[in-house]
Protein backbone atom coordinates (compact mmCIF):
# COMPACT_ATOMS: atom_id res chain seq x y z
CA UNK A 1 0.00 0.00 0.00
CA UNK A 2 3.12 1.98 0.25
CA UNK A 3 3.06 4.93 -2.79
CA UNK A 4 5.10 8.26 -3.48
CA UNK A 5 3.55 10.87 -1.75
CA UNK A 6 3.32 14.49 -3.13
CA UNK A 7 4.56 17.48 -0.54
CA UNK A 8 0.43 18.30 -0.44
CA UNK A 9 -0.30 14.53 0.66
CA UNK A 10 2.46 14.34 3.43
CA UNK A 11 0.73 17.99 4.90
CA UNK A 12 -2.37 16.46 4.44
CA UNK A 13 -1.36 13.21 6.52
CA UNK A 14 0.04 15.10 9.30
CA UNK A 15 -3.28 17.23 9.45
CA UNK A 16 -5.24 13.71 9.61
CA UNK A 17 -2.69 12.63 12.41
CA UNK A 18 -3.44 16.47 14.09
CA UNK A 19 -7.45 15.12 14.14
CA UNK A 20 -7.10 11.39 14.94
CA UNK A 21 -5.14 12.44 17.93
CA UNK A 22 -7.35 15.00 19.32
CA UNK A 23 -10.22 12.86 18.94
CA UNK A 24 -8.45 9.77 20.96
CA UNK A 25 -8.23 11.94 23.51
CA UNK A 26 -11.90 13.22 24.15
CA UNK A 27 -14.13 10.25 26.18
CA UNK A 28 -16.59 8.79 23.73
CA UNK A 29 -15.08 10.28 20.27
CA UNK A 30 -12.44 7.80 18.37
CA UNK A 31 -9.54 8.33 16.09
CA UNK A 32 -10.47 5.27 14.70
CA UNK A 33 -13.81 7.02 12.79
CA UNK A 34 -11.16 9.98 11.26
CA UNK A 35 -9.37 6.94 9.75
CA UNK A 36 -11.89 5.50 8.48
CA UNK A 37 -13.80 8.39 7.05
CA UNK A 38 -10.26 9.89 6.18
CA UNK A 39 -9.54 7.03 3.96
CA UNK A 40 -6.30 5.27 5.47
CA UNK A 41 -7.71 3.13 7.42
CA UNK A 42 -7.01 0.17 5.69
CA UNK A 43 -3.25 1.43 5.42
CA UNK A 44 -2.99 2.31 9.03
CA UNK A 45 -4.20 -1.61 10.11
CA UNK A 46 -1.82 -2.58 7.18
CA UNK A 47 1.39 -0.42 8.41
CA UNK A 48 0.28 -1.47 12.01
CA UNK A 49 0.30 -5.46 11.13
CA UNK A 50 4.24 -5.20 9.93
CA UNK A 51 5.74 -4.47 13.14
CA UNK A 52 6.16 -7.74 13.69
CA UNK A 53 9.21 -10.48 14.20
CA UNK A 54 10.65 -9.50 10.77
CA UNK A 55 10.57 -5.91 11.62
CA UNK A 56 12.31 -6.73 14.40
CA UNK A 57 14.85 -8.75 13.02
CA UNK A 58 15.74 -6.02 10.45
CA UNK A 59 15.96 -3.67 13.36
CA UNK A 60 18.05 -5.87 14.95
CA UNK A 61 20.47 -6.38 12.29
CA UNK A 62 21.07 -2.96 11.32
CA UNK A 63 18.85 -2.54 8.29
CA UNK A 64 17.38 0.35 8.89
CA UNK A 65 16.27 1.80 5.74
CA UNK A 66 14.71 -1.90 4.94
CA UNK A 67 12.94 -1.62 8.37
CA UNK A 68 11.54 2.09 6.96
CA UNK A 69 10.47 0.85 3.97
CA UNK A 70 8.66 -2.45 5.67
CA UNK A 71 6.77 -0.87 8.05
CA UNK A 72 5.50 1.87 5.81
CA UNK A 73 7.00 4.15 8.13
CA UNK A 74 6.75 7.12 5.74
CA UNK A 75 2.68 6.79 6.43
CA UNK A 76 3.07 5.78 10.10
CA UNK A 77 5.92 8.50 10.74
CA UNK A 78 3.81 11.17 9.44
CA UNK A 79 0.59 10.31 11.14
CA UNK A 80 2.47 9.48 13.95
CA UNK A 81 3.86 13.05 13.61
CA UNK A 82 0.72 14.82 13.48
CA UNK A 83 -0.52 12.43 16.93
CA UNK A 84 2.01 14.38 18.83
CA UNK A 85 1.70 17.69 17.73
CA UNK A 86 -1.78 17.17 18.42
CA UNK A 87 -1.42 16.15 22.05
CA UNK A 88 0.44 19.75 22.87
CA UNK A 89 -1.80 21.79 20.59
CA UNK A 90 -4.57 20.40 19.02
CA UNK A 91 -6.28 18.93 22.14
CA UNK A 92 -4.67 21.36 24.24
CA UNK A 93 -7.50 24.07 22.63
CA UNK A 94 -10.07 21.44 22.43
CA UNK A 95 -9.79 20.70 26.45
CA UNK A 96 -10.25 24.89 26.72
CA UNK A 97 -13.41 24.51 24.43
CA UNK A 98 -14.62 21.54 26.20
CA UNK A 99 -14.63 23.48 29.95
CA UNK A 100 -16.07 27.17 28.44
CA UNK A 101 -18.48 25.83 25.32
CA UNK A 102 -19.09 21.85 25.86
CA UNK A 103 -22.62 22.06 24.68
CA UNK A 104 -21.57 22.91 21.46
CA UNK A 105 -17.97 20.99 21.10
CA UNK A 106 -20.45 17.84 22.03
CA UNK A 107 -22.96 18.95 19.18
CA UNK A 108 -20.21 19.40 16.39
CA UNK A 109 -18.36 15.66 17.68
CA UNK A 110 -22.23 14.46 17.45
CA UNK A 111 -23.26 16.22 14.05
CA UNK A 112 -19.37 14.55 12.61
CA UNK A 113 -20.56 10.89 13.78
CA UNK A 114 -24.05 11.55 12.07
CA UNK A 115 -21.84 12.71 8.62
CA UNK A 116 -20.08 9.43 9.22
CA UNK A 117 -22.46 7.42 9.04
CA UNK A 118 -24.06 8.91 6.13
CA UNK A 119 -20.21 8.64 4.32
CA UNK A 120 -19.75 4.69 5.69
CA UNK A 121 -23.14 3.81 4.55
CA UNK A 122 -23.90 5.96 1.50
CA UNK A 123 -21.40 3.38 -0.49
CA UNK A 124 -22.20 0.45 1.17
CA UNK A 125 -24.53 -1.83 -1.54
CA UNK A 126 -23.99 -5.45 0.19
CA UNK A 127 -26.98 -5.30 2.12
CA UNK A 128 -27.98 -9.15 3.24
CA UNK A 129 -29.69 -11.25 6.26
CA UNK A 130 -25.66 -11.80 7.18
CA UNK A 131 -25.06 -7.83 6.99
CA UNK A 132 -27.76 -6.66 8.61
CA UNK A 133 -27.11 -9.11 11.41
CA UNK A 134 -23.97 -7.94 11.76
CA UNK A 135 -24.99 -4.17 11.90
CA UNK A 136 -27.26 -4.98 14.61
CA UNK A 137 -25.17 -6.90 16.49
CA UNK A 138 -22.71 -3.49 16.38
CA UNK A 139 -25.60 -1.46 17.33
CA UNK A 140 -26.78 -3.05 20.23
CA UNK A 141 -22.82 -3.64 21.51
CA UNK A 142 -22.50 0.47 21.14
CA UNK A 143 -25.83 1.20 22.72
CA UNK A 144 -24.90 -0.97 25.59
CA UNK A 145 -20.90 0.20 26.60
CA UNK A 146 -22.73 4.16 26.18
CA UNK A 147 -25.23 2.96 29.18
CA UNK A 148 -22.48 1.03 31.21
CA UNK A 149 -21.66 2.16 34.54
CA UNK A 150 -18.16 2.77 35.58
CA UNK A 151 -16.02 -0.08 38.05
CA UNK A 152 -13.89 1.23 40.61
CA UNK A 153 -10.32 2.19 39.89
CA UNK A 154 -7.57 -1.27 40.22
CA UNK A 155 -4.06 -0.68 39.93
CA UNK A 156 -3.78 -4.67 39.89
CA UNK A 157 -0.97 -5.00 36.63
CA UNK A 158 -2.67 -7.30 34.99
CA UNK A 159 -5.71 -5.46 34.93
CA UNK A 160 -3.21 -2.51 33.84
CA UNK A 161 -1.66 -4.42 30.76
CA UNK A 162 -5.18 -5.22 29.74
CA UNK A 163 -6.21 -1.43 30.27
CA UNK A 164 -3.58 -1.00 27.79
CA UNK A 165 -4.64 -3.17 25.27
CA UNK A 166 -8.44 -2.14 25.65
CA UNK A 167 -7.13 1.81 24.92
CA UNK A 168 -5.71 1.49 21.93
CA UNK A 169 -8.90 0.03 20.50
CA UNK A 170 -9.72 3.63 19.73
CA UNK A 171 -6.99 4.05 16.90
CA UNK A 172 -8.33 0.82 15.58
CA UNK A 173 -11.97 0.50 16.27
CA UNK A 174 -13.90 2.76 14.54
CA UNK A 175 -16.63 3.88 16.69
CA UNK A 176 -14.90 2.67 20.14
CA UNK A 177 -13.57 5.44 22.60
CA UNK A 178 -10.53 3.72 24.91
CA UNK A 179 -10.47 7.16 26.95
CA UNK A 180 -14.21 6.11 27.60
CA UNK A 181 -14.01 2.73 28.15
CA UNK A 182 -10.80 3.69 30.22
CA UNK A 183 -13.50 5.46 31.87
CA UNK A 184 -15.92 2.44 32.62
CA UNK A 185 -12.90 0.52 33.90
CA UNK A 186 -12.36 2.70 36.45
CA UNK A 187 -8.87 3.62 35.15
CA UNK A 188 -9.01 6.97 33.38
CA UNK A 189 -7.81 9.14 35.83
CA UNK A 190 -4.59 6.31 37.35
CA UNK A 191 -4.09 6.00 33.41
CA UNK A 192 -4.27 9.28 31.84
CA UNK A 193 -3.75 11.78 34.14
CA UNK A 194 -1.43 10.57 37.41
CA UNK A 195 0.55 8.14 35.51
CA UNK A 196 1.43 10.98 32.99
CA UNK A 197 2.15 13.04 35.97
CA UNK A 198 4.51 10.90 37.49
CA UNK A 199 6.68 10.79 34.35
CA UNK A 200 6.63 14.73 33.64
CA UNK A 201 7.71 14.75 36.87
CA UNK A 202 10.50 12.36 36.80
CA UNK A 203 11.51 13.86 33.41
CA UNK A 204 11.95 17.66 34.71
CA UNK A 205 13.82 15.69 38.32
CA UNK A 206 16.17 13.90 36.15
CA UNK A 207 17.00 17.09 34.07
CA UNK A 208 17.67 19.09 36.87
CA UNK A 209 20.17 16.38 38.78
CA UNK A 210 17.77 15.73 41.13
CA UNK A 211 17.01 11.45 41.27
CA UNK A 212 15.16 11.50 44.51
CA UNK A 213 12.68 9.76 42.83
CA UNK A 214 14.13 6.60 43.30
CA UNK A 215 13.44 6.17 46.66
CA UNK A 216 10.12 7.37 46.27
CA UNK A 217 8.09 3.85 46.82
CA UNK A 218 4.55 5.76 45.32
CA UNK A 219 6.81 7.44 42.49
CA UNK A 220 7.71 4.22 41.29
CA UNK A 221 5.01 2.11 41.34
CA UNK A 222 2.84 4.49 39.65
CA UNK A 223 5.73 4.34 36.62
CA UNK A 224 5.61 0.94 37.01
CA UNK A 225 1.72 1.05 36.35
CA UNK A 226 2.85 3.15 33.27
CA UNK A 227 5.01 0.93 31.84
CA UNK A 228 3.02 -2.32 32.14
CA UNK A 229 0.12 -0.02 30.71
CA UNK A 230 2.51 1.40 27.59
CA UNK A 231 3.11 -2.48 26.80
CA UNK A 232 -0.15 -3.54 26.50
CA UNK A 233 -0.96 -0.68 24.25
CA UNK A 234 1.98 -1.62 22.34
CA UNK A 235 0.78 -5.43 22.31
CA UNK A 236 -2.53 -4.07 21.79
CA UNK A 237 -2.09 -1.76 18.78
CA UNK A 238 -0.56 -4.98 16.99
CA UNK A 239 -2.24 -7.69 17.83
CA UNK A 240 -5.58 -5.84 17.10
CA UNK A 241 -4.19 -4.78 13.61
CA UNK A 242 -3.77 -8.30 12.90
CA UNK A 243 -7.05 -9.17 13.89
CA UNK A 244 -8.86 -6.87 12.25
CA UNK A 245 -6.47 -7.38 9.24
CA UNK A 246 -7.42 -10.51 8.66
CA UNK A 247 -11.10 -9.81 9.68
CA UNK A 248 -11.14 -7.13 6.49
CA UNK A 249 -9.62 -9.23 4.03
CA UNK A 250 -11.76 -12.14 5.01
CA UNK A 251 -15.04 -10.19 5.94
CA UNK A 252 -14.78 -6.71 4.46
CA UNK A 253 -18.86 -6.33 4.27
CA UNK A 254 -19.59 -8.34 7.76
CA UNK A 255 -17.03 -5.98 9.04
CA UNK A 256 -17.96 -2.48 7.01
CA UNK A 257 -22.19 -3.48 8.36
CA UNK A 258 -20.94 -4.16 12.46
CA UNK A 259 -18.75 -0.79 12.33
CA UNK A 260 -21.31 0.61 10.81
CA UNK A 261 -24.00 -0.71 13.34
CA UNK A 262 -21.29 0.06 16.43
CA UNK A 263 -20.58 3.90 15.06
CA UNK A 264 -24.61 4.56 15.26
CA UNK A 265 -24.55 2.90 18.56
CA UNK A 266 -21.93 5.12 20.05
CA UNK A 267 -24.15 8.01 19.14
CA UNK A 268 -25.60 7.73 22.84
CA UNK A 269 -21.81 8.54 24.02
CA UNK A 270 -21.67 12.19 22.51
CA UNK A 271 -25.09 12.82 22.93
CA UNK A 272 -24.57 16.24 23.73
CA UNK A 273 -27.64 17.13 26.01
CA UNK A 274 -26.29 15.45 29.40
CA UNK A 275 -24.62 16.66 32.77
CA UNK A 276 -21.26 15.67 33.80
CA UNK A 277 -21.32 13.03 37.01
CA UNK A 278 -18.40 13.23 38.73
CA UNK A 279 -17.03 11.03 41.32
CA UNK A 280 -17.57 11.97 45.13
CA UNK A 281 -16.04 10.56 48.49
CA UNK A 282 -18.56 9.39 51.38
CA UNK A 283 -19.47 12.74 52.51
CA UNK A 284 -20.71 14.13 48.57
CA UNK A 285 -17.50 15.58 48.01
CA UNK A 286 -16.63 16.33 44.27
CA UNK A 287 -13.20 14.20 43.93
CA UNK A 288 -10.25 16.02 42.19
CA UNK A 289 -7.28 14.11 40.54
CA UNK A 290 -3.48 15.53 40.36
CA UNK A 291 -3.97 18.14 38.02
CA UNK A 292 -6.62 19.63 40.36
CA UNK A 293 -9.62 18.47 37.89
CA UNK A 294 -12.87 16.96 38.87
CA UNK A 295 -12.88 13.35 38.65
CA UNK A 296 -15.62 12.15 35.58
CA UNK A 297 -17.75 9.10 36.59
CA UNK A 298 -19.89 9.39 33.97
CA UNK A 299 -22.50 11.31 31.90
CA UNK A 300 -26.45 11.62 32.44
CA UNK A 301 -28.10 12.28 29.54
CA UNK A 302 -31.44 14.73 29.07
CA UNK A 303 -33.81 15.65 26.03
CA UNK A 304 -33.07 19.15 25.16
CA UNK A 305 -35.31 22.38 25.87
CA UNK A 306 -36.30 23.48 22.37
CA UNK A 307 -37.59 26.58 23.56
CA UNK A 308 -34.46 28.00 24.78
CA UNK A 309 -31.75 29.53 22.15
CA UNK A 310 -29.03 27.63 23.77
CA UNK A 311 -30.38 24.50 21.93
CA UNK A 312 -30.88 25.81 18.71
CA UNK A 313 -27.34 26.98 18.53
CA UNK A 314 -26.44 23.40 19.73
CA UNK A 315 -28.48 22.29 16.86
CA UNK A 316 -26.20 24.41 14.28
CA UNK A 317 -23.39 23.15 15.58
CA UNK A 318 -24.85 19.47 15.21
CA UNK A 319 -25.35 20.60 11.31
CA UNK A 320 -21.72 21.98 11.29
CA UNK A 321 -20.34 18.50 12.53
CA UNK A 322 -22.42 16.99 9.66
CA UNK A 323 -21.35 19.68 7.06
CA UNK A 324 -17.82 18.85 7.78
CA UNK A 325 -18.05 15.35 6.67
CA UNK A 326 -20.41 16.02 3.65
CA UNK A 327 -17.21 18.66 2.81
CA UNK A 328 -14.52 16.14 2.76
CA UNK A 329 -16.88 13.91 0.97
CA UNK A 330 -16.97 16.33 -1.58
CA UNK A 331 -13.36 17.14 -1.40
CA UNK A 332 -12.59 13.04 -2.16
CA UNK A 333 -15.34 12.85 -4.75
CA UNK A 334 -13.55 15.99 -6.53
CA UNK A 335 -9.92 15.01 -6.37
CA UNK A 336 -10.37 11.60 -7.59
CA UNK A 337 -11.94 13.55 -10.43
CA UNK A 338 -8.96 15.47 -11.24
CA UNK A 339 -6.58 12.85 -10.64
Amino acid sequence: MAHTRTSLDKFLLVVKGLCMGAANKVPGVSGGIVAFVAGFYEEFIYSLQKFNFKALKLLLNGRLKSFFTYINGNFISLLIFGMLVSYFSVSKILDYFLEHNELNVWSCFFGLIIGSIYYIAKDFDYWNKKTIFAAIIGLLIGVSISFLNPAKENDNLLFIFFCGIISVSGMTLPGLSGSFILILLGNYVLLLVDSVNALYDTFAEIIKGDFSFTKNTERLNTLTILGVFTTGSAVGLVTLSHIISYVLKHFKHITTAVILGFITGSLGVVWPWKKTVYKVDEFGNILIDSNGNQIIQNYSRYFPDFVISETWWAVFFVVIGISILLGLDWYGKNRKTKV
